[in-house]
């Protein structure tokens, strides 16, 4: 019974995943037959191609961001939201909303918001006295790339606020009954009680999080394109220009590598670092 849905995943998952570690050893445009040239393309990569060590920067900048400030509103959001009153509930609905959109859509709307001329923001900000903060956002290089990650935190938070209330539901109530008999605030039970059991919780939208940070190539490509000169190029938009616009297949399968071994490695030292253990070393 399982057969059919193993070809099909084998197919469609397990056949390019192989095929791309065969491709990273290649030079291929895509036209003409692969030629095998070893490990030249992970050499190049680390000492000749800047764009890619700084789309790797970029990358990390981005994720660590997005994660922090997602994980941090998500969870404040979800504190308060916690109870299933009709308000709450709205709210939650509410919240999730800009989740069910198309990435395009979002990038679209944020472009209007941080047009440097026409753009709510900016305008904003010039209505309330602070015009030095009315900046070209998505121009400049210093703030492409902060823009970015804004828009990428309120696409998703709603969608993790979902995934925090299930985790707090699940926190038994006498917990909080015990700390109010103890005199405890409501900040002591957050660092006492729904802190340490939010954490199986945490770990989930911590990974999911970082997983769409390095996936986040359809926002990115939207907004800026990667600009502007690469500041907010990150590794799935580089892979990307490289395949299709540069016609290197096997330099971008290569990248695609060091891609997945990244969040490999990001992933588990995340769940090294909220102290659990789920059977691996």
């Amino acid at each position: 019974m399982a057969l059919p849905a193993f070809l099909i995943y084998g197919f469609l998952y397990l056949y390019p995943a192989l095929s791309n570690l065969l491709y990273a050893t290649r030079r291929w445009d895509g036209v003409n037959p692969p030629e095998n040239i070893g490990f030249r393309n992970f050499t190049y990569m680390f000492t000749n191609d800047d764009v890619f060590l700084k789309s790797i920067n970029n990358n990390l900048r981005f994720t660590l961001f997005v994660v922090f400030f997602q994980t941090a509103f998500s969870l404040m959001f979800a504190t308060f939201l916690v109870k299933n009153t009709k308000t709450n509930i709205a709210l939650r609905t509410i919240y999730f909303f800009p989740t069910i959109l198309s990435s395009v859509s979002v990038g679209l709307i944020w472009i209007s918001l941080y047009d440097s001329n026409y753009g709510f923001i900016n305008a904003l900000f010039k209505k309330v006295g602070l015009d030095f903060l009315a900046l070209n956002w998505l121009g400049d290089e210093k703030y492409a790339l902060l823009a970015v990650a804004i828009s990428q935190v309120w696409f998703h938070t709603g969608q993790m606020v979902v995934i925090y209330v299930a985790g707090l539901q699940q926190i038994p109530q006498e917990l909080y009954e015990a700390a109010d008999v103890d005199g405890a605030s409501r900040w002591q039970q957050f660092k006492s009680v729904t802190w340490p059991m939010a954490l199986p919780t945490t770990a989930v939208v911590v990974a999911y999080t970082t997983i769409q940070t390095f996936r986040a190539f359809d926002l990115v490509y939207t907004m800026t394109n990667g600009g502007p000169q690469n500041a907010s190029q990150i590794l799935v938009t580089l892979i990307y220009t490289n395949a299709f616009a540069g016609f290197s297949f096997g330099y971008a399968a290569a990248q695609t590598v060091i891609l997945v071994l990244m969040v490999l490695a990001i992933t588990w030292l995340q769940r090294r670092t909220l102290r659990l253990d789920y059977g691996v070393k």
